[in-house]
């Protein structure tokens, strides 16, 4: 059975972030096939609208980041598997943190049981600058 899970994004920059719609092909999902599902989506979406903005997960290479998301400096198609496989090492390096109802999950093959009420985030760790 499918399901709609709404997912937040923020980073420890912008604590508030904005939410999307992420849809699941089963109620129960792992952590990687959450993290799959999603760059899929966003990749198959931006491909689809052609457009030099790209608000997802992991930075397109070439792309410069903005304050929405990355901007790339010509239009082109994104591969999904790529962005994939970028995405799981950011995870495995603490480039970005899920938390699923405000419990930090790291194992990617920890099962989720997605219910109407289920909070999931994914915060973007952001390097502190200093001088």
């Amino acid at each position: 059975m499918s399901t709609t899970l709404t997912v937040h994004d923020a980073s420890t920059v912008d604590r508030e972030g904005y939410a999307f719609l992420l849809d699941l092909d089963s109620e129960t999902i792992s952590v990687r096939e959450l993290i799959r599902s999603r760059v899929f989506q966003e990749v198959q979406e931006f491909n689809a609208k052609q457009s030099l903005h790209f608000r997802g997960l992991i930075q397109p290479t070439g792309a410069e980041a903005t304050l929405n998301g990355f901007k790339l400096h010509m239009p082109r198609h994104l591969d999904w598997e790529q962005q994939f496989e970028v995405a799981l090492q950011s995870f495995r390096d603490y480039g970005f943190l899920i938390l699923v109802d405000d419990q930090q999950v790291t194992d990617l093959e920890y099962m989720i049981e997605v219910k109407p009420d289920t909070r999931v985030s994914f915060l973007k760790m952001v390097p502190l600058v200093g001088g």
